[in-house]
C-alpha cells in the first residue's frame, strides 16, 4: 500500500469540479466493488459529517468510465470505491498504474452537500449573535435525510421555543447580505488569530490547520467543501431543537 498520502485538491479550489491524477493502484475489494487509488484528488472523501461525492474517472487507455459510487479515507489515503460502466462477460479490466486519469465530480451533489455544510457552521455563528453563545459546537451530521449540528450545553424549553424562529431569521438575515467563503491552509500561530485566539486540542501545535473562514466571523478548523459565499445557501430552515443529557442539537435544512 501506497505510504504517500493523497494530495487534497479541493482543500486549495473547493470549487474544483473536473482535474488530472495518476493512478497509483486498482484492487478489488470482497464486495465486488474497484478500487482506485490516486496521487490526489478533488473527491471528498465521507468525513467530519459530509457525505463522500460521486462522480467518475476516465482512465487512459481504456473507453469504460469507472463510476465514484463511494469515497473513503485511512491513514491519508483516499480510496475511490465503484463499478467500471457497460462490462460484458467476464471482462475485468486492469488499468495501468502510472497512468493519467481525468476526474469529473457530480456538480448538483456537491453544490448540495457544500450548502448543507456551511449552513452549518452558519449555524455555530448565529447561536452567538442571538445569545446562545455558552453553546460548544461538538458533532454534526450535514447529509440530506436529516442534517443537524450538536453542541455540549442545554437550554429551557422556553428557550427552544423563542430561538428557535430567531436563530433562523439570524441565519437567513447574514445570508441575504452575503459574504465570501474562504479555506485556508495556515501556519497554527495564525490559525488560532483566526479562530478567536486558540484552536481546539484536537488540533496539534506543530502542524497547519485548514481554517474555514464565512465572512468577516472567527474562523474555525474544518476539511470539508462550502459554497463560495454565504448567499449560495440561499435559506436555512430550522426545524427542530432539542436539548437533554447536557446536549442541545439543532435540526435545519436548506432550501431554493
Amino acid at each position: 500500500m501506497e505510504k504517500n498520502p493523497t494530495k487534497l485538491d479541493y482543500h486549495e479550489d473547493m470549487w474544483r469540479l473536473q482535474s488530472t491524477a495518476i493512478l497509483l493502484s486498482h484492487l478489488k475489494g470482497d464486495d465486488g466493488r474497484h478500487v482506485l487509488i490516486l496521487d490526489r484528488t478533488i473527491f471528498h472523501p465521507q468525513g467530519g459529517g459530509q457525505p463522500a461525492d460521486t462522480g467518475f474517472v476516465c482512465i487512459e487507455g481504456l473507453d469504460n468510465k469507472f463510476l465514484v459510487h463511494d469515497v473513503r479515507s485511512k491513514d491519508g489515503i483516499v480510496f475511490h470505491y465503484g463499478f467500471f460502466e457497460n462490462l460484458g462477460g467476464d471482462f475485468e479490466p486492469t488499468p495501468e498504474t502510472g497512468k493519467e486519469v481525468s476526474l469529473f465530480v457530480d456538480e448538483p451533489r456537491r453544490k448540495r452537500n457544500s450548502r448543507l455544510h456551511s449552513a452549518g457552521h452558519l449555524l455555530d455563528i448565529c447561536l452567538s449573535r442571538i445569545g446562545l453563545g455558552h453553546l460548544e459546537p461538538g458533532k454534526a451530521y450535514h447529509f440530506p435525510d436529516g442534517p443537524w449540528v450538536e453542541y455540549k450545553g442545554v437550554i429551557s424549553q422556553n428557550e427552544m421555543q423563542n430561538k428557535q424562529k430567531e436563530l433562523e431569521l439570524e441565519a437567513n438575515a447574514l445570508i441575504s447580505v452575503g459574504g465570501k467563503v474562504y479555506a485556508d491552509i495556515l501556519p497554527y500561530d495564525e490559525a488560532a488569530k483566526l479562530c478567536s485566539g486558540c484552536l481546539p486540542d484536537y488540533v496539534p501545535k506543530e502542524s497547519t490547520p485548514r481554517i474555514l473562514r464565512i465572512g468577516d466571523n472567527p474562523g474555525c478548523p474544518c476539511g470539508g467543501t462550502h459554497v463560495a459565499d454565504i448567499s449560495d445557501i440561499i435559506q436555512i430552515k430550522v426545524s427542530q431543537i432539542r436539548s437533554k443529557k447536557g446536549l442541545t442539537k439543532v435540526f435545519y435544512n436548506v432550501e431554493s
